[in-house]
Order: structure tokens, then sequence, then C-alpha cells
């Protein structure tokens, strides 16, 4: 077929499954934008208010459903846009498709309209090679094809992650006879096995553990492993603790479930975990948050523990700690393969013999439990951040999704909000932007549209990508924002006071008055937008104003004011921050601990 390079992508994009494209539209790309109209290559265009939201909304969705999406951008300042939300998914191993434009292919290097080319012409994708898998730039029409069926393969292959492909204007708009390569033809068949030896040796060293644990990361989410790790757990009496993005790899009223670990895990979290014999890991790549800077004895202790390290990327094996047995494979083929050598009835007889084990579990939950549920069940005002997060489990729905910000506000939907199921916990777990949740959570929805929604953020994290709301009611992505309200970034507040002894520009206050605390109306700004809203002051309209929300068919918030002073989770772990030199009783204390490290 005589198609343009604009329609190449889009047909491609079409007969590839992608079922939706958010971007901003700018004249270095609107001619493959009106690719999005012809009949044949037609998908529903998700126009949103910031370029970086489009990334993130394509990151959510896949997050959701395991599909990617597809985000576009113009040239310049709105391709730069991207960049955060294109880390956010490398660093997160999540596939995203990003298509931008650029400047005409004979004008390369002549500092064209938002041409970046002082030290390389069209030097923009040399930007994006370090936050994708792969980058390319299409010279000629000819060779598009070649170039979508490439990306979609590193995108969807492997450990997942984002890919761009640049495309000058004058490849969008010139025509020639191509072919729209087969994606089935493209792909691999299958998927990676583990080496037979490797699961021999792991499932050996498993079952001599007494006191086995197993953690989960986002790998094991992303591999839909949730019921052979759980099967697996149950066989072998293992505990399961889980990462940031591991949330969900199990559900959390299973007996074994022990919560997070790292620096705002759970105190059973960290304990069970740090006094493992043997720890499997389940594509978790133990980021400092996770492990709490590797401290020993604190979130994990390896050695004296052992570690059996499953991942997809033999690069994160043995890349922190010394790994025992380790397992290059998809995180569920790997734990079917360990299920086919523990015999189903292997489960009672690891109840007897990690008895003493499982007890210290049952003690250390119900620690946990003593300490937590003071803030979950309070009904002081202004609220603890921990209040609203019980009010929503009551009234969401069993497989309802949270899309959860960054800062305080993930820390304490970690440690107490409970989810039953995978894909319904969506979080930013190594890079953790702010302004990532509210567009994700849309993505989420758009690939889950029968599940509710909750995007639930901090008021810091809400206003950095406020006006998609405005995205929200004109596409009608019935998304329920829950906005936790301390007026400022407290979790950083919280890090200057424990690390400084003071804070500065964490608290939002009338500097140019009497230094009151500061905040605009939300409430009344998403009603401004045409959301319907709800501010949320007294215990007794909590749970019937999240109710209301998630009933009024549409998009809407919850503000909820939150206390300043009562607004993090716990810090049960531990974080490398080291303290100015003049701050010699913290710089003391954080040597001490510098000294158990275990990463060099």
């Amino acid at each position: 077929m005589k198609l343009t390079g604009g329609q190449v992508v889009a047909k491609a994009l079409k007969e590839y499954g992608v079922e939706y494209v958010a971007g901003v539209p700018g004249h270095g790309i609107w001619s493959l934008f009106d690719a999005f109209m012809q009949e044949g290559s037609e998908i529903p265009f998700i126009q949103v208010m910031h370029e970086q939201s489009a990334v993130h909304m394509a990151d959510g969705y896949y997050r959701a459903c395991g599909k990617p999406m597809a985000c576009s951008t113009s040239v310049g300042p709105g391709a730069t846009n991207t960049i955060i939300g294109l880390a956010t998914a490398y660093c997160d191993s999540t596939s995203v498709f990003y298509v931008s434009g650029s400047p005409q292919t004979y004008m390369h290097g002549h500092g064209t309209m938002q041409e970046l080319e002082r030290q390389q012409d069209n030097a923009f994708p040399r930007i994006t090679e370090q936050v994708t898998k792969r980058a390319w730039q299409a010279k000629s029409v000819e060779v598009l094809p070649t170039i979508m069926h490439r990306a979609f393969n590193e995108m969807m292959t492997g450990r997942p992650g984002p890919v761009h492909v640049e495309v000058p204007m004058d490849v969008q708009v010139e025509a020639a006879d191509v072919t729209i390569h087969p994606l089935q033809s493209r792909l691999p068949i299958g998927i990676a096995h583990p080496d037979p030896a490797a699961i021999e040796a792991a499932v050996k060293l498993l079952q001599s553990a007494k006191r086995p644990v197993i953690v989960a990361g986002g790998g094991a989410i992303t591999a839909n492993a949730f019921r052979a790790l759980t099967e697996l757990a149950e066989r072998l009496g293992a505990a399961v603790s889980i990462t940031w993005n591991g949330k969900g790899a199990i559900s959390e009223d299973h007996e074994l479930f022990i919560g997070a670990v790292g620096q705002t895990g759970t105190t059973c979290g960290n304990k069970i975990t740090s006094s493992a014999d043997v720890v499997l890991s389940v594509g978790c790549r133990f980021t400092d948050w996770s492990a709490s800077s590797y401290a020993q004895g604190v979130s994990f202790s390896i050695p004296p523990g052992k570690l059996v390290h499953i991942d997809l990327d033999p690069r994160e094996i043995g890349k922190t700690y010394p790994t025992e047995v380790g397992v290059v494979a998809d995180a569920k083929i790997a734990l079917e393969a360990m299920l086919a050598l523990v015999p189903a009835d292997n489960a009672a007889q690891a109840r007897i013999e990690n008895e003493a084990f499982l007890a210290d579990v049952k003690q250390a939950k119900a620690d946990w439990e003593a300490q937590v549920s003071p803030r979950e069940n309070s009904r002081e005002t202004p609220f603890t951040s921990q209040r609203p997060l019980r009010a929503l489990r009551n009234v969401l729905d069993r497989n309802g999704i949270v899309v959860v910000g960054s800062g305080n506000t993930q820390g304490s939907v970690k440690q107490s909000f409970p989810v039953y199921e995978p894909r319904t916990h969506i979080t930013s777990g190594s890079f953790s932007p702010m302004g990532w949740a509210v567009p994700a959570a849309m993505g989420a929805k758009l690939a889950c549209p029968d599940q509710q929604v909750v995007a639930i953020v901090g008021d810091g994290d809400f206003m950095m990508s406020l006006p998609e709301m405005g995205t929200a009611v004109m596409n009608g992505i019935n998304v329920v924002f829950l906005v936790l309200n301390n007026q400022g970034y407290m979790s950083i507040r919280g890090g200057q006071r424990k690390f400084m002894g003071r804070h500065i520009a964490s608290e939002f206050n009338h500097h140019a008055g009497n230094g009151a605390p500061y905040s605009a109306d939300l409430t009344a700004t998403a009603r401004a937008f045409g959301l319907q809203a709800w501010k949320v002051e007294k215990d007794e309209d909590l749970e019937s104003s999240l109710k209301a929300a998630l009933d009024c068919n549409g998009p809407a918030l919850v503000e909820v004011i939150v206390s300043r002073d009562a607004a993090g989770p716990f810090a049960t772990g531990w974080w490398d921050f080291p303290s100015p030199a003049y701050y010699e009783k913290e710089q003391a204390a954080y040597s001490e601990m510098r000294k158990k490290e275990q990463h060099l």
C-alpha cells in the first residue's frame, strides 16, 4: 500500500492492538496525528493538558492490564516534557510506546524552531536514549515498518520498558509503497524458561530452610505470578513480604502475608524477612527503600541468610547481594517449575517443621496491628493519613484499583491499605515522581473500564497534575481523586526534621503574612473543572463522601484535610541519608548505621 509515514505509524499501532493514544498536538506532529483519523487506522486520541501526563497515562494503562498504550508529542519543549514519564516507565519496567516529531531531515542542524543542535544535530533522541530501552530515528518512510515492529519487539519482550520512535516532519507526510509487518511473525514464541538445574538447587535450598521468606517485587506482578507464588508459599510454609511494586502479588488477607519490607515497610515485614535463613526473591531488584539501604538486620541479612534470586534480567542477579542460586527466567514459569518439585501435600509437613517460625510470624503480625491500628481507626481531626485509607477500603470493591502518588501517601498506602488481587495497587516504586498518579489513574481506568479506580495523592503531588481534571471531564474518564491535604510536602518536612532537626520550603504557608498554613480550595477548583467534589473535615462524613464519589458515575474528587503532624507512615526501616557535617549528633548515628550496609 502507498502510505505516508504518519499512516504507517497509525496503521501499525492499530494492527498491533493499541487502543488509545494520548498526547498534545503541535506543529511537529500534527501531520502524523491526522493519520489517526484515516480509514483503517482510527485510534481514539486522548488530549491531555501536559505532555508528561500522556506518558504517565500510558504507563498506568500498562500496569493495569499488561498491554501497551501509545503517547505522542510534538518537538522541542513538548517532547522534552516527556522525560520524567519515560524515566518512570524505564525504572519500573513498564511498556510504553512514545512517538514524537522532529524537524525535517533536510533541516537538521540548522537551528530550526525548537531543535536542539548545539552539540549534535537534532539531539533530542540522545536524551531519550538514557530513559528508554531503545530509541529510533526514521530517516524515510520505507524504514518505518521495520522500526515499528522492532520497537514493539523491544518493548514487549524480555524486561519490559518504554521505547521512542522519532518521525521527522517530512517523513510524516511523504508516501511510499510499504507493507505493515504482521507483529506475530516478528515476535519470539514463548517466554524465558529457567535452567532445570537452577530450579532443583533452589527447591533443595528452600526445603532445607527453617525460616523461609518469599519477597515479591514488581516482576511478580508483570509475570502474572500471583497464583503460583501463593501456592509455593503455602507448600513451603514461607512468609511473603512485598516491595513497592510487589504489592498485590499475594492477597493481603492471606495468613502468610507479612507486609512490606524497607524504610516504610511494616515492622513484621522487616523483622521476619531480616531473620530469614533463606530468601526467595521474585522479580525484586533490591532498591535502597525496599532494602533499608542494605543495613544488615533491618530488612535483609544476606549473608548470613542465603538468597535465591529469580529475575528476567540477568544483570539484576548478584548486583547487590551475593546469590546462592540465580534463576534467569520469567517469574511465573520459574515458580511453576518449583511447584512441580514440591508436592501439594508438602504444606501440612511444612507447617509442622516451621511451627516455631510461623508462630513468630503470627506474633509479629499482631504486634504490627497493635502499632498501626490506632492511626487507622483514629477519629481525630484533622485526620491521620491512615484513617481515610481505612474508610476507602470499607467502601471500595475488592477488585477496585488504587493508583498511588509519591511521598507520605505512598508509604501510608503500602502499610495501611490492603489489596487482594494483582494489578489493583499501582504506584511508581523507583523513580517516584510527583504528578504521576493522576494521569496514571486515568490510564488504568481506560484499561479497566469496569473496575473502580481511585487516585490517592497528597496535595503537593496533586497540584503538579491538577489540570488533568479537565482531561478526565472532557473524555468521561470516571476516576475518583482522593486528595489527602496536609498543606505541604510533609514527607520532605519529616525527613528534614529527622536528619537535620529543622525544615525549609516544605510547608505551604503565608510567608508574606503571619505564617499561617496555605491551601488552595481544591474542592472548589475541582467543581470549576466540572467534577463532583466533596471536602471532608468531619469523621462522620468520610465514608459517605467516598461512597458518593464512587457511585456518582463521573469523575470526582474527595479532599480530606489531614494533620501535618500525624501525616505519614511509620518509618520502620532505615534510609541512608547523610546529614551535613555541622550536625554532629545526627552524623554519629548515621555513621553507626552506615557500617552495617552490605552492598559493597
